[in-house]
């Protein structure tokens, strides 16, 4: 199973970016999709998270200007991030709980992060 990630780059502080990120392989079936996020000599920290069903948790420091979705049918999550701000810059990391077959336990998948900069 792979996650890639794309969508990342330099945005002037008020403007937007949309994040995408692809689940790819032998899935038979994805749980939560999130999305999380590293600043420079910070710890990663969860941004929005979204069940199978579309029920979406935010960080309250994103709330108002993130929205996380996702497609089931191919396997997506997006971010669309309105509103940047400098604070926002970071490497944004896609994350889902994937099971390979009905029988084995959800497994955590990482993507290979992608960098949001905002300048200000």
């Amino acid at each position: 199973v792979q996650l890639q990630a794309s969508g990342g780059g330099l945005v002037q502080s008020g403007g937007s970016l949309r994040l995408s990120c692809a689940a790819s392989g032998n899935i038979f079936s994805i749980n939560d999709m999130a999305w999380y996020r590293q600043a420079p000599g910070k710890q990663r920290e969860l941004v929005a998270a979204i069940s199978n069903g579309g029920s979406a948790d935010y960080a309250d420091s994103v709330k108002g200007r993130f929205t996380i979705s996702r497609d089931n049918g191919k396997n997506m999550v997006y971010l669309q991030m309105n509103s940047l701000r400098p604070e926002d810059t970071a490497v944004y990391y896609c994350n889902a709980g994937v099971r390979t077959h009905r029988v084995i336990p959800w497994f955590d998948y990482w993507g290979q992060g992608t960098l949001v900069t905002v300048s200000s």
